[in-house]
This record gives structure tokens, sequence and C-alpha cells, in this order.
């Protein structure tokens, strides 16, 4: 079927490009088919596969679902993307939504279109145990096919952009859970990739639905602000169109570009200002020809403005992770506002709004599409994310990982040789050590910035020289986990103390295995194919594997036994030997799950019972005391974490993660009873004296007080954030008591308490 043919029979508007590429890709008789038609001819072929294949679907919004691959498209077209990039904008969904399978995609557009769909089609067809586990291993896949072929993110950020546009038709569950990914992972990766008005885009579409409010504000803030900024950017430019000449400088062009919204909403969170109190809403931009001009320029406007001490930034010298560069200084204005300044030559511009896209879309040699790879220099984010992948299996820490490695780069420290090494804020010589090599954090004993002895928790900062001293005989401290930044850095030093100390956790494994499952054929059980599969159930390689995770407290006991019980279920009974406990009847499993045993020799000195020989730690998001019910979840490389009953992040935990606790009372009563953090927070009448009259009163009643900190603003109430030390629930409630009474108190709650 003709371009022409296809055209007239669609039912939905396609853009002027669409509507051109289908007329001019007919076939020609009599004239061989260049390269043009063979290219425009790939676009024409996928348009009209994916339109035949979603006809019949709609959106939310009821538009045909074609509209969507068509704009998705139309997005790449603007990038200057390839016909196969294009071809797979159409494709991207047809996979997921259709009966087509991968392999006749290959079959009819080729192995470049294959791999680009691949790599964006989501695994909706595989059946995961939780979200977070769906979400992780979405992007584990997306991120391997990035490896081979980076325009696997360009589509797949457009396909998530055009989605963004049109959320209002979806639930408000949808749409908060796809803003949320779209501002922990998409908009950081544009980022990442320098595609700056994909991640403005994104951003600011997330913000609108995680923070409605707010953002409402902030459209109405920056409208009523925008005929004076005009204005004032009006009158600059036209000073330094009349200098920069004069210097002998080209100015190709000089323009204003107002900050996109979240931008300024995070910068009044950031400094905890008004948003009458943030002047720089938009920068002024000058494109020169050379570098050398990028230099000058800001010479001339340091002349004719009053530079900002410390607000200039040199993007040329020592560019971005994402390639960006720049020359940024922070002048005062005509009006005495503060005003800020960027300057860059053209291709600096084009690469500053689409990224790794300028190589296709400016750049007009042979390879210009050629694909980019994970052993590209300017891609060590991604080999790091690549490296990580293999070792992190538990789906949250490495949702986790993806996030804190996408964020952006802020600090520069070099090594000694003068190596840049990007950092993330807050960034120590542990996670400098770590990510120059693993065995160099492993074997760190000492560190040297800028040539002095510093404590490996020293924050580092931007152009600090940093040197990792190493021993031989040097390991990791579990005290870095205090002050180490990155998870890299922290699942690195977990991990080596998970294998250090791997017998002593086989063994105390296998001595808890044991005390259930009884000493008679217990050997031979551990060799048994049963227990291999019981060990590929719980997600370990080997019976070895899973008896260290016991004992390292990375599984329960509990965990263990149901998988036990679900194997030996599933085997014939004449085929092995069952052992005892799993002949019980499944209620008093079910009543085991709600009833902890009421006394426990091994638990007679422990505050918690139900998680004997097990490394155990009280949940920070809810703190919980005795004398409120309490539930245990199985956490990786943390052992079990004590959470309150009804506490919110227990929401999405699988059942089998579940483990039942509660106080031992033996303890609570006891002559030297155990105390809790809890953290409160008072507001109060803001006068001299009300921060020592709280204590005062906290201290005729035997409180501890760990840590206070009072925050205050001209004509709000003071607030205090205190932490104190508590023994039991109504221990607590007294405090509230007390405090109440006093005539200057507005308020007291309960910071990360759960819900009732």
């Amino acid at each position: 079927m003709s371009g022409i043919a296809i055209s007239t029979s669609i039912d939905v508007t396609l853009p002027e490009w669409l509507n051109k590429c289908l007329r001019e890709s007919s076939p020609r008789s009599g004239e061989a088919e260049d390269r043009r038609h063979y290219d425009e001819s790939l676009i024409c072929r996928a348009f009209t596969f994916a339109y035949q294949l979603h006809h019949g679907q709609f959106r939310k919004s009821g538009e045909p679902y074609i509209c969507h691959p068509v704009a998705v498209a139309g997005l790449l077209r603007d990038l200057g993307g390839s016909p196969a990039m294009i071809a797979a904008g159409f494709l991207h969904d047809v996979v997921e939504d259709t009966d087509v399978t991968i392999e006749e995609i290959e079959e009819l557009f080729g192995a470049e279109v294959r791999l680009l769909v691949e790599g964006v089609t989501k695994l909706s067809k595989i059946n995961f145990k939780s979200k977070t586990e769906s979400q992780a291993e979405n992007f584990r896949r997306m991120f391997l096919a990035m490896a081979q072929d980076i325009r696997v993110i360009v589509v797949k950020l457009a396909d998530r952009l055009h989605n963004m546009r049109t959320l209002q038709y979806m639930s408000e569950d949808s749409r908060r859970r796809s803003a949320q990914e779209t501002r922990d992972i998409f908009a950081p990766l544009a980022n990442r990739l320098g595609i700056w008005h994909i991640k403005w885009e994104l951003e600011d579409l997330a913000f609108k639905y995680l923070e409605p409010e707010a953002f409402r504000q902030m459209q109405q803030h920056v409208s009523e602000k925008r005929t004076a900024r005009e204005e004032k950017l009006a009158k600059a430019t036209e000073i330094l169109r009349e200098r920069l000449p004069q210097a002998g400088i080209h100015c190709l062009d000089i323009s204003g570009r107002p900050k996109h919204l979240y931008s300024i909403y995070q910068k009044m969170q950031r400094q905890q200002k008004e948003f009458h109190e943030i002047y720089d809403l938009a920068a002024l931009r000058i494109i020169v020809q050379t570098n050398e001009e990028c230099y000058r320029a800001l010479a001339v406007v340091h002349d004719a403005f009053r530079p900002i001490p410390g607000r200039f930034k040199d993007y040329i010298g020592l560019p971005k992770p994402n390639r960006y560069q720049s020359l940024h200084t922070g002048v005062i204005g005509l009006t005495g506002r503060p005003l800020e300044i960027q300057i860059r030559t053209l291709e600096m511009h084009h690469i500053a709004e689409y990224g790794i896209a300028a190589h296709w879309k400016y750049k007009e040699t042979g390879g210009s599409n050629s694909p980019f790879t994970a052993s590209d220099e300017k891609f060590t984010w991604l080999r790091q994310l690549l490296e990580w992948q293999s070792d992190l299996k538990d789906a949250q820490e490495y949702l986790d990982s993806v996030k804190d490695n996408l964020f952006e780069d802020d600090v520069y420290v070099f090594t000694p040789k003068g190596d840049v090494v990007p950092l993330n804020p807050g960034s120590t010589s542990i996670d400098f050590a770590y990510r120059i090599h693993t065995e160099v954090g492993n074997h760190c004993s000492g560190s040297r910035v800028n040539g002095r002895i510093v404590p490996l928790s020293t924050r580092l900062q931007n152009g600090d020289i940093v040197e990792i001293l190493t021993q031989k005989n040097s390991h990791p401290s579990l005290d870095w986990l205090n002050f180490a930044r990155t998870s890299a850095a922290k699942y690195r030093i977990k991990q080596w103390y998970k294998r250090s100390r791997r017998e002593e956790n086989v063994t105390r494994g296998r001595d808890l295995l044991e005390k259930e499952l009884g000493k008679t054929g217990f050997e031979s059980l551990l060799k048994s194919d049963a227990m291999q599969t019981v060990s590929e159930k719980c997600n370990y390689h080997s019976v070895e594997d899973l008896l260290a995770g016991l004992g390292y407290g990375e599984i329960t006991l509990n965990l263990v036994l149901n998988r036990w019980r679900e194997v030996v279920k599933s085997q014939q009974p004449a085929t092995m030997v069952i052992p005892p406990f799993v002949a019980k009847e499944s209620s008093a499993t079910t009543k085991a799950l709600r009833d902890v045993p009421h006394s426990s020799s091994r638990a007679s000195d422990s505050p918690i019972v139900g998680v004997e020989g097990l490394v155990y730690h009280l949940a920070g998001c809810c703190t919980p005391i005795p004398g409120e019910s309490i539930i245990g979840v199985v956490t990786r490389g943390r052992g079990i974490s004590i959470h309150r009953q009804g506490c919110h992040n227990l929401e999405n935990v699988e059942c089998d993660r579940l483990v039942p606790v509660k106080w031992n009372s033996a303890v609570e009563t006891s002559a030297r009873p155990h105390t809790y953090p809890v953290n409160i927070q008072i507001e109060a009448l803001d006068r001299v004296g009300v921060l020592k009259d709280v204590l005062s009163r906290l201290s005729d009643q035997g409180i501890n007080v760990r840590h206070a900190q009072v925050k205050t603003a001209i004509g709000q109430p003071a607030l205090m954030d205190l932490g104190i030390d508590i023994r039991h629930r109504s221990q607590l409630e007294q405090v509230f008591i007390q405090i109440k009474k006093m005539s200057d108190i507005v308020n007291i709650r309960r910071v990360g308490q759960a819900e009732e």
C-alpha cells in the first residue's frame, strides 16, 4: 500500500512533516530509490504498521492511540533523530500492546530498530511480587539496552514526556506515581544527557501533579512579575549589544531565558526564602563565536555591571558530566537587583539545549547518527550503574542506588595526578576512595586533602585535591556507614563485612535452622535438591549463601521455613522425609503468625521477643516504644527492622517479609529498663526562656534530652525539635500532658509517628 493511499484512509490529523513524508516516499516508476527515499520509506512503513496494529485502541483521553506514537516520533524528529529512532518512536508500544513479537520487528525493520524498541518495552507480561520489583527490573533492562546504544533512553524520554503532557486523564494514584518516577528517574536522566528543555518540562509537569498548590502559586507569582522582568532584561541587553562590538566581539545573539517553575521553587526551599526575595528569575544568555571570545565577553560584562562575589562559575574549563559548557556570572543590574548572565559559543549552546542529541542534530558528518555506548568516557555514570546492577539484588536498594547516581554531581575534586572526579554533594574521602576503585576503598587507612591529613569523615569541597592512603592490612570500618554519602560506598562496605565474616554467618545460620529441623538427617537435608530449591526461592544461588544470609539477618527463619513447606508440599510424599513441623495444620501456622510465644529463654535479656538470634534495629520512621503494637520486617543487609503497627512504610511490604514480634514484658518491668529515642516537635509562643522552661519540665520528670533545636520566624510560633529518651508509651503520654499545661505551648506532636 502506498503512502498516499494510506494517508487518505487515516482518521486522525497528522503533523505536516509526516504528511509530507508519506507523500514523498511513494514509489516512483522507472527511478531507483536513493538513500533519502529509503529512509523515508522506513519511517512510513513504521507508521503504517503501528497505525494498523493500534487501530481501534484509544487512550484515556478518548483519542485514537496512534496519536501517542506520532507525538513521540515528532519529538525524536525535533531532536534530530535518525530514521531508525523515528521508526522506533512509532513502534515503541506495539510489542507491549499487541501480539507482535520483537523478532517480527527485527524481520520487518532491521536489528537497529529492534534494539531501540526492545530497550523501551516494559516488562508488563512478566509477573513480579511487587511494584517495586517490577520497576527495578524495568530499569535494569533499560540500562542494559542503554549500554549498547544510548539512543534507547532518548526514545524513552520522548515517550515519557508525551505521557506526562497527557497525565490529566489518568487516575489520581497513577498521576502521582508517574510524576514521582519522572522526578526521581527520568528528569535526572535527561539532565545526565544534557537535554535541558526535556529536563525542565519533565520537572515542571511532575511538580504540577506532586505539589499542585505550590505549582499554581508559582505560576501566579511568575506571571505577575513578567512585565518588569522583561523590561529589566531589555535594558541590560541594549547595553551589551552596544559594548560587545566595541570590544571587537562578534555577538551572535543575546536573549533572556526565564527559569522554569520547579527550579525557582527548589531555590526558595533550599534558601528558605519567599518568592519576592528571589531576584534572578531569568538569565541573560550571550552567544559568541569562539572560546576566547567567551572570556573577553565576560570582561565586558564585569565592566558594564558590578559582579557579585562568589557567583562566577567556569563550566568551559571544567565542563559538567553531561558535557555542558558555559560561563556563569552573577552581577548587579541597573535596578540594583541580581542578574545572572551565561556566556557560551553556538556549539556549546546546541549541546546545552539538546545534549547528546546535538551530536545528531547539528553534526553533518557521515557517522553523525552512530550510537554512543557505555564505553564512551562521557558516560562513566552509566558504567557505574551497570557495575552495581549485577551486585544489588534487592529491588529497593537498587532503585535507591539508581537515584543516587543519577542526581547531578555538584562537587568536583582532583586526584594527585590532576584527574577530575565528580562526586555527590556531601561526599567524603570514603566515597572518593570507592569511586576510584573498590580495593582502594577496602584498604583505605587515611586521607590527605590539599596536602593535609584529615579525618575520613571530612566533607569534600570543589577543587579539593584528594589522596587516599592505603595499607594492605587495612579494612573497612562499620563507622564508615555513618558518614559515607553514596549508596555505592555503603554497599561495598557492607559487602566486605558479609564476605569477611561469611564462615561465622554460615555457622550461625546452620545452628538456627538445625534447631528447627532437628539434628536427625540434617546434613543430608542440606545437600538435597529440595533445599537447593528453597535457596533459589529465597533468591540465593546456593544453600551456603542461604545459611549466610540467615546468619547475617538478611532473611528470617520464618521465611525459610515457609519456603521449605512450599517445596515439601509440592513433592511426592514417598520421595522425601517430611520434618514434623511441616505436617502441622495450616490453622496452627496461621496462629503462629498471630501469636508470639509468651516465654523464651533466649529472649530473656532482649527487649524484643520474636527475633531470637537475629540482627535487628528499631525503625527510624516511626520510632516504636514499649506499649505500642509492633511488627518486624526483613531487610537487606540490616537484619530485622521493627516498626509500629500501622506505619505508612508497611503499606507495600510483602507478607512474606513480615515477622511477628512483641515487647518483652520482663525487660520492661526490670530494675533497669531500656530507654528508646523519640522525636517530638513543640510549637510555642516565641519569648525569651521558653526552651529553658520546657527543658526544666522534662528534667523534673527524669527525661533525658539527647538534642534540642529551635527555629524562629518573625510573626510565627517558635518550633522546638527535641530528641528525648522514653521508657514506655505511658511515660510519653505523661510528658505530653505536662508540657500542654504550660501557658505558652501552642501544640505538641510526635515526629515520625505511625498512623493509628
